[in-house]
């Protein structure tokens, strides 16, 4: 007769069988708090669409920080950058009201308001917007009417302090845009200043901010130009939102903005951006800018798309 302890190992090892062949079959279960599946909230996108000042990879280097900073404090929507190759293509966005957000040019801010866009801040100073002339250090350039004949580089038609108030300073000063100067529409500010500097254009029309980057980035090559004059101001960039954008979104957005120079982070996304700060601002405020694109097109070239 076997031993009792025998018979019950013997007993014992298929009931043990069977258990470990059923939980091959299960997976395991999970250790600690369960929770149920909670239903995924789909955070609302707005796409803030800044005007082409350059080409759209230092434009995400640029501004990329301030949608950032809106991410952070604005947990329940979603914000995303957004460039264009070039003015056109920024015009066409904003006239079908793609994005929800804007930072057009002047000119572009009474295009966008037809669209249904309204002003919600200022960028920066309005003394910071004005048009200013780049030479070469040994350019015999005295007066604007030395520019008869020759050739100027500007990013786009509808630049605003970058060719359009240049263009009305120089028919100020007695000359024919359209008939006494070569104009070139390079793209971009920094081709402008290029065009310059390679002796392409004997000047380039551009603006503080764009040539105060130049000088940042490209020190030596800064040191072989100067600026010759500069236009009277305008009003500065605005920021702009489609007229469907909730309110509560937008007041956000606006606060946001206002308090940027108040903290170190806010500091450096504008220093970053070459923007001082953001100011109040509607669309009041940019009927100087109406009244002077009347006289333009009246006196010099037509600019809006027919």
């Amino acid at each position: 007769m076997l031993p009792a302890s025998r018979v019950f190992f013997a007993w014992s090892l298929p009931l043990l069988a069977a258990l470990l062949l059923a939980g091959c079959g299960r997976e395991a279960e999970p250790v600690g708090p369960q929770y149920g599946n909670a239903p995924v909230v789909d955070r609302p996108l707005y796409r803030l669409a800044i005007v082409p000042l350059s080409n759209p990879e230092k434009l995400n280097q640029t501004y990329q920080p301030l949608i950032d900073y809106l991410n952070q404090h604005i947990p329940d929507a979603r914000f995303e950058l957004e460039t264009s190759r070039d003015f056109a293509a920024y015009e066409t966005k904003f006239r079908a009201r793609a994005p929800a957000l804007l930072l057009p040019n002047p000119w572009q801010s009474l295009q966008a308001m037809q669209a249904g866009y309204h002003v919600i801040a200022m960028a920066g100073d309005a003394e910071d917007f004005r048009g200013i002339f780049i030479v070469r250090r040994d350019s015999v350039l005295k007066i604007p009417a030395d520019l008869k004949g020759k050739a100027i580089a500007y990013p786009a038609p509808t630049a605003m302090a970058a060719c359009i108030m240049p263009q009305w300073f120089l028919h100020q000063h007695g000359l024919d845009v359209n008939r006494d100067i070569d104009n070139h529409y390079v793209g971009s500010q920094e081709s402008a200043i290029l065009n310059t500097l390679s002796g392409q254009v004997a000047a380039a029309a551009t603006w503080p901010p764009a040539w105060r980057g130049f000088q940042k980035e490209h020190p030596q090559e800064a040191a072989q130009l100067k600026v010759i004059w500069e236009t009277p101001p305008l009003p500065n960039l605005p920021m702009m939102a489609r007229d469907d954008l909730p309110d509560t979104i937008r007041e956000r957005v606006r606060a946001l903005l206002f308090g940027l120079n108040g903290t170190l982070q806010g500091r450096v996304i504008l220093a970053t951006m070459e923007t001082s700060h953001f100011s109040r601002a509607d669309d009041t405020s940019y009927v100087p800018v109406r009244d002077f694109v009347a006289r333009f097109e009246s006196e010099v070239r037509p600019l809006a798309r027919k």
